[in-house]
């Protein structure tokens, strides 16, 4: 019998920002770790929050789900939550809700930061349709 995937949840903060890197699989079953992680941050002060997805292998609905609660409890807050470097599993599970925008329209917690490279990956894959959902002149999407 194999062990189930393993989530790893690394924070590092820098005065009311922290950059949350999570590795592994992000699944039914491991999807409250990262329901705990994001929370402990808006209990602990954090404004603005960077999610680093680089090294997640496997997410589904229920990840975004995660990442959509945690933006709507950081946008309350006044904060901003942004995820960086998505692989194509979670651009595309993105760009099929519509969620990308979401991740972009809040205002940066920080003044004076650095702002956020324009468009972000998370814009660019919220914005193309897959090629079979083309419009087409006269056509009905």
């Amino acid at each position: 019998m194999s062990s189930p995937p393993i989530l790893n949840v690394y924070r590092h903060d820098t005065g009311n920002r922290a950059l949350v890197t999570l590795t592994g699989e992000i699944n039914l079953n491991s999807v409250p770790l990262v329901h705990a992680s994001l929370e402990r941050r808006s209990h602990d002060g954090i404004r603005a929050t960077d999610v680093d997805v680089t090294a997640v292998t496997f997410c589904d609905s229920s990840s975004l789900n995660a990442f959509l609660y945690a933006l709507l409890q950081t946008a309350t807050a006044g904060g901003s939550l942004q995820l960086h470097h998505p692989s194509p599993a979670l651009e595309r599970l993105v760009a099929l809700t519509g969620s990308g925008s979401l991740f972009l329209t809040l205002p940066d917690a920080l003044a004076g930061s650095r702002p956020h490279p324009w468009p972000s990956p998370m814009y660019q894959a919220a914005h193309r349709l897959p090629s079979a959902m083309s419009v087409r002149p006269g056509g009905v999407l």
